[in-house]
């Protein structure tokens, strides 16, 4: 059931229309005369508008452009008798859905009118996901007053309207990707795609073939062409999440996309120009990694046009009771149910808590928290064992886990990732995909890190 509007200063005409509008279940409302349905179209707002061209003082074409002026989302249908080629492409300039010419048929008629309510429909949603999406993005969901966070907010609104390429680097689980859509979706290229891509995701074959495509035949398996995600990211953002991870042959590539702006399919001569801003991530210290030859150092001045670090957890703990409230209202959404809470214990607890996995480790440990409480009220006995300081030992009692004093911090934020990645795998039954899923971090990040604990265990 649809709002229609119909206006002919034939009584006849509207009465005929406004009868097989109703017959299929619409709210009609009839005007013989353009003017006063102008003065009433406002309060209506109407899905579809059918209007005849040839009407004296106001004629459809007025009306067309008053709706186009003021329910900029309404399908507007012009009718007449009067048909031409130069009159149908006059209305669909000034931005008509369609055009019928008199006499028409019943069936032409209810067939345009259901087209027409089919992309308002489209368009409507499209405005609505576009508005959550943006809403999804602000800059007040990223949450934290601290100092530090005030520091990226002020950042984040000085550049976000800039085509600057930007460099973010913080730990795994900081909100780099929220922060990179943030950027995009609070920029002039925010109705064109946001594309991202895990560089640390795929081999370098396939992550080049990914990034600037591919002709058909330039390797096994390439049966057709392929366009890359440059490409589909054209007038918008590509967001290269954990550009630590690329090879420097690919690195050499990517350098000269940024000089250039032009990208180059695998296997093909030409060269295509693109128009999208770069934001890069990385979840190591890529000046490190030039000090030691596996990151270019004309790359890394490339992408650092505008550098931002973010802040981990442990230091913002004083944004720890803000995140966890943030959570618990986000969990009531997501599970339809009243907001849990939580003592003031458990927030003690949880800011004495290094935080290996930061804002992503606190997420899940809260979503923990809120599926085994009782009474809607978190406790510390609610919060995952290794957060609480103690483990289940012989006979399934808790016993408190001894912190090693004289550790060098990074020393000590090392040996608690790794025993929260040796945790979740056992949680998971061994199962690696589960727990790279688990921890947000890529299936070569988390192969990375049980190699490296290897290393140092042997």
């Amino acid at each position: 059931m649809a709002k229609i509007v119909i206006i002919d200063d034939e009584p006849t005409m509207v009465e005929v229309i406004s009868t097989l509008c109703r017959e299929n279940g619409h709210i009609v409302s009839p005007f013989n005369s353009a003017e006063k349905a102008l003065e009433e179209l406002p309060g209506i707002n109407p899905q579809v508008v059918i209007a005849d061209i040839k009407m004296e003082k106001v004629t459809g074409f007025d009306v067309l452009q008053e709706c186009r002026r003021t329910l900029p989302q309404t399908a507007v249908i012009l009718i007449t008798a009067y048909a031409s080629v130069e009159k149908a492409v006059e209305a669909m300039k000034l931005g008509a859905y369609d055009f019928i010419t008199k006499p028409f048929k019943i069936d032409e008629l209810k067939f345009t009118v259901q087209r027409a309510l089919d992309y308002q429909s489209a368009v409507r949603e499209n405005v609505y996901l576009k508005k959550e999406v943006k809403n999804r993005y602000r800059f007040e969901n990223i949450v934290g007053t601290s100092r530090a966070m005030t520091e990226v907010f002020n950042l984040i609104n000085k550049v976000a309207d800039t085509d600057s390429t930007i460099l973010i680097q913080g730990e795994s689980g900081t909100g780099k990707e929220l922060v990179a859509r943030a950027l995009h979706f609070n920029s002039k290229r925010q109705n064109a795609p946001f594309v991202a891509v895990n560089c640390s995701a795929l081999p370098e074959n396939l992550l080049e073939s990914e990034l600037f495509g591919h002709k058909k035949g330039a390797f096994t398996g390439a049966f057709q062409d392929k366009i890359g995600l440059f490409e589909e990211a054209e007038g918008g953002t590509i967001f290269l999440d954990e550009v630590n991870s690329m090879a420097l042959s690919l690195q050499t590539k990517l350098l000269r996309v940024l000089q250039e702006r032009m990208i180059r399919r695998v296997g093909d001569t030409k060269t295509v120009p693109i128009n999208v801003r770069v934001v890069a991530a990385s979840n190591e210290q890529l000046q490190a990694k030039m000090r030691n030859g596996s990151f270019r150092e004309d790359l890394y001045y490339r992408l650092a046009v505008i550098p931002m670090d973010l802040p981990s957890l442990r230091e913002r703990t004083e944004d720890i009771p803000l995140l966890v409230n943030y959570f618990l209202q986000k969990n009531s959404t997501q599970t339809n149910t009243e907001p849990k809470k939580i003592e003031p214990d458990a927030i003690d607890t949880l800011g004495r808590y290094a935080w290996p996995g930061n804002v992503r480790e606190l997420e899940n440990s809260i979503e923990r928290a809120c599926a085994l409480c009782e009474d809607g009220l978190i406790r510390v006995v609610d919060l995952p064992p290794h957060i609480q300081g103690r483990q289940s030992g012989p006979g399934g009692e808790n016993n408190i886990i001894e912190m090693p004093i004289g550790l060098r911090l990074e020393e000590f934020i090392a040996n608690e990732e790794r025993a929260y990645i040796e945790q979740t795998l056992r949680h998971n039954n061994g199962s690696r995909e589960k727990t790279a899923s688990m921890l947000g971090i890529s299936m070569a990040t988390l192969y990375r890190k049980l190699e490296l604990k290897s290393k140092q265990r042997a």
